[in-house]
């Protein structure tokens, strides 16, 4: 997210430098993915905001109240300066029908002007990236970026009777104010009128009660939905906005409040002349205040630390957080923003951004490892120990298939089943390997995987092999019931307490992503010279592309001469070779092989 300097200092007005704040944010918060300066003398940061904090720190509020906290310095609580007139009574009509919009507040707004915004509101939103449409346009954007609650403004004189926040009919249509026509699914939640489809819920805003310059009445929304119905539905329509963004990190329903109060002051700010009506305030469930308790001991031994009594209370004062110390036990208050704090080991990871990871000392954990083995793991050891013996390569292919008794509710492709067996993909991957035996130097394919496969009645641990034309499959039971009881684990326990398994060299090496030629050449030559001989010139002209060869393949004698055949195989690391690059090589060692005039080419 972007986040303005300046706007940062109308909450912090202690805020050090513009360039000493990287290092802060780099260390306490998060990462700084570019700084840029602007010419008006403003500073611009494009913080990298991790999922774990987004729902209070993609909002220049958010991160204000952090910086405060961790500078130690004054916050600038903005309740206070947003004031509304003495509002009148309201006859708006709001339906929630779903559990999924967990708070709605709707607010009408009479004689407003729609048109451009002041200047402040331009040069605030132009700096962090974004442009001005209008002034009701602008007010939602303004309270989204600052507290981080996205908004939206319907016409209401373009409303049928009411909003109603319910679930799309399999079918229905929205044209969104980016003018793309969808056709929703009963899965999706969507704001709606007595007749037609307003919006997309926590996603996307429609044509049918969009804001112009004719508007003269207006509804301000402000709603919290469910994080996850919110992604599908974007994921089901494709569209990824900003509002998107915040609600599917599950925002506080209690942000709702202050984003009424900052969009109403805002707009009667534009708007002097404007008539404002009471809230409308759906929420059936409130959240219920959250308590957190924990100790010095349990801070000091999950963060390696030894911090004081002092210190630790000086970061839940910084933090503003409530609390009660009893006996060496303090019982926080979390604060309705704070959604992330579950347990006493977020409240660790709160002491440590304050205090700094600087106070930890380096030094690595012990660790105790039990000798106990996983039965499944141990078998899988064996069994691959036992075939790579045997001469077979393991494989892993595809879990999803394009049959199967268990589906899967999305995918990427057609596959859209779990396998019921390896042997499937097994043939595939034979296939695969035989095309590419001239590379590998190999007369024959020995493959195995080892794996799951799925069923109605369960998962399943499987194992196949594959050996010319013959494909074998079993359980890793049935094919492990021979495994000599001492070889279970099939590994040692070494003196240091770790454990190692058994031939455990390293035999791979990378491959080329780039495709392979084998190319052939065959020779004529007097019964005394040997293949060796032959293979000597090949090699001295055959240049640095070929990775595997000369190998003979083949030899046999005819009216007292001999008669030698090498395979080459070419292949680079960074490119695909071109035939006349081949070419060119096999006419180079073509033509050291005619200079011996006893020696025909063939």
């Amino acid at each position: 997210m972007k986040i303005s300097y300046n706007w940062l200092k109308w909450y912090i007005p202690e805020i050090p430098e513009a360039e000493k704040l990287s290092d802060i944010f780099t260390f306490h918060i998060c990462e700084v993915e570019s700084f840029d300066k602007l010419p008006d003398g403003d500073s611009i940061f494009d913080l990298k905001i991790l999922p774990n904090r987004a729902h209070d720190l993609l909002s220049h509020q958010g991160i204000a109240r952090e910086l405060a906290s961790l500078l130690d310095i004054k916050f600038v609580d903005p309740t206070p300066k947003y004031k509304t007139p003495e509002s009148k009574k309201t006859d708006l009509k709001i339906d929630v029908q779903s559990d999924k919009c967990r708070r709605y507040m709707g607010r009408i707004i009479r004689n407003v002007k729609v048109g451009p915004s002041p200047d402040w509101v331009v040069k605030h939103l132009e700096s962090i990236g974004q442009r001005s449409i209008n002034n009701m346009v602008d007010a939602a954007n303004i309270v989204m970026y600052d507290c981080g609650q996205p908004t939206h403004v319907f016409d209401l004189d373009k409303i049928n009777d009411g909003l109603v926040v319910r679930f799309a009919k399999d079918g229905e249509e929205i044209t969104t104010l980016d003018n793309k026509n969808l056709k929703l699914k009963s899965s999706n939640l969507v704001i709606a009128d007595a007749k037609n489809v307003l919006a997309i819920a926590g996603v996307k805003g429609g044509k049918i009660a969009e804001v112009d310059n004719n508007t003269k009445n207006i509804v301000l929304e402000v709603a919290n939905f469910d994080p996850t119905s919110v992604r599908k539905t974007a994921q089901a329509v494709n569209i990824v906005t900003d509002a998107k963004k915040r609600f599917e990190n599950d925002l506080s329903s209690e942000l709702a409040s202050f984003a009424m109060l900052e969009f109403s002051g805002l707009i009667l700010e534009m708007c002097p002349e404007s008539s404002f009506e009471d809230v409308v305030d759906v929420y059936p469930n409130k959240i219920e205040q959250k308590h957190v308790s924990v100790t010095v001991n349990y801070i000091n031994k999950r963060l390696g630390s030894d911090f004081s009594k002092e210190e630790i209370e000086s970061v839940w004062k910084k933090l503003n957080f409530e609390y009660i110390e009893k006996n060496g036990e303090y019982e926080i208050v979390v604060p309705f923003l704070r959604v992330d704090i579950t347990g006493p080991h977020d409240l660790a990871e709160d002491v440590i951004s304050i205090l700094g990871y600087d106070r930890l000392e380096e030094k690595l954990p012990e660790i105790k490892l039990e000798s106990k083995i996983n039965e499944t793991f141990a078998k899988m050891l064996w069994a691959r120990n036992k075939l790579l013996n045997e001469g077979y390569g393991e494989v892993m292919t595809y879990t999803f298939r394009d049959k199967g008794e268990v589906e899967v509710l999305a995918s990427a492709s057609d596959k859209k089943f779990l396998r019921t067996n390896l042997s499937d993909g097994l043939k595939e991957s034979m296939k695969l390997n035989q095309l590419n035996m001239p590379l590998l130097g190999m007369k024959e394919i020995k493959i195995f995987e080892i794996g799951t496969i799925f069923k109605k009645s369960g998962e399943e641990m499987h194992i196949a092999f594959a050996n010319k034309k013959e494909i074998k499959e079993m359980t890793l039971d049935e094919y492990c019931s021979e495994m000599p009881e001492q070889n279970s684990l099939a590994l040692l326990k070494s003196s240091d307490g770790t454990l190692r398994q058994q031939n455990s060299a390293p035999a791979f090496k990378m491959w080329s992503l780039f495709p392979f030629i084998a190319r052939d050449i065959a020779l004529w030559v007097p019964e005394d010279v040997k293949s060796s001989d032959v293979e000597k010139v090949i090699k001295e002209n055959m240049g640095d592309m070929v990775v595997r060869g000369p190998e003979l393949f083949d030899e046999f004698k005819k009216d007292g001469k001999i008669s030698y055949a090498f395979r080459t195989i070419f292949q680079s690391y960074d490119r695909t070779l071109t035939d006349a690059e081949v070419n060119d090589v096999m006419n180079k060692i073509t033509e050291k092989l005619k200079e011996n005039k006893d020696w025909q080419v063939r």
